[in-house]
């Protein structure tokens, strides 16, 4: 265990790049993790720390039983942690993880596949969806949200450790995609309910869930056998997009139930 005490530390400096910007985890091949909750959803699946870092007041209180992830732990003072933390309420403890890009897509799983979507926290709940419906595969098209990102990471609550993580994929490795496609439509398409009643659901499949505020793009569009409706009795305009997944996704895992 080492302790460590000046903003100025090399450390220090890199946990700080980690922890708040957005996608410094592609440049540095390692990714930052805040809050024992994240952590301890990391270790379920067998995610091991390069280094444990945390405060004097947390080593105190259960300081011991992280020791032994690893030879690198390192005991910083609460107001040095708080100053490298991007979280408003700093959680006194995170990991640094290494990471390493995916690159090969696994054309026969249950996909779920991002279209340049913006917001972080849309993510993030999109991919605790797939997690928990059973999808093992996210296909993140360029122009989405840094997938490995700090704010994603949260958002996701652990599900990024039980799931394959493509990023920045072009069109041709969705074409490669050898389950069904579906998209969703606010005005067209058959509703999903009805899909599911008469069992023309396909499963499993992949589904493509596009920008906020444009949609799917055309090319992808192209792609899909359906584009499916969600029905809205209330007579919203349309859905939230991580709202809309929930519901698609949810209905898939229901195939065969």
């Amino acid at each position: 265990m080492k302790s460590i005490t000046s903003r100025d530390n090399p450390q220090v400096k890199l946990w700080k790049r980690l922890a708040q910007e957005t996608t410094a985890y592609r440049k540095t091949e390692q990714f930052w993790l805040e809050g024992d909750h994240l952590c301890r959803a990391a270790i379920e699946r067998g995610v091991r720390p390069l280094q444990v870092v945390m405060t004097e007041s947390f080593q105190v209180e259960q300081g011991e039983k992280w020791m032994d992830l690893t030879d690198q732990v390192f005991v910083l003072p609460d107001a040095l942690f708080d100053s490298l933390s991007g979280l408003e309420s700093p959680a006194r403890m995170g990991f640094v993880v290494a990471w390493g890009a995916e690159k090969q897509v696994l054309p026969d799983q249950p996909t779920v596949v991002l279209d340049r979507l913006q917001d972080a926290g849309n993510v993030g709940a999109i991919l605790r969806c797939a997690s928990a419906f059973g999808y093992r595969q996210v296909l993140a098209v360029k122009g989405t949200a840094a997938l490995w990102s700090p704010k994603v990471l949260r958002a996701g609550m652990g599900a990024h450790f039980g799931l394959k993580l493509l990023e920045s994929v072009g069109e041709s490795d969705v074409a490669a995609l050898q389950v069904p496609i579906l998209t969703t439509s606010s005005h067209e398409g058959p509703f999903l309910h009805e899909m599911l009643r008469r069992g023309d659901l396909p499963s499993p499949c992949a589904w493509v869930f596009g920008h906020e505020g444009q949609g799917v793009s055309e090319a992808l569009m192209a792609m899909a056998r359906h584009s499916v409706r969600i029905a809205q009795p209330g007579g919203e305009e349309s859905l939230n997009v991580a709202t809309a997944a929930a519901i698609c996704l949810h209905a898939s895992a229901s195939v065969g139930l």
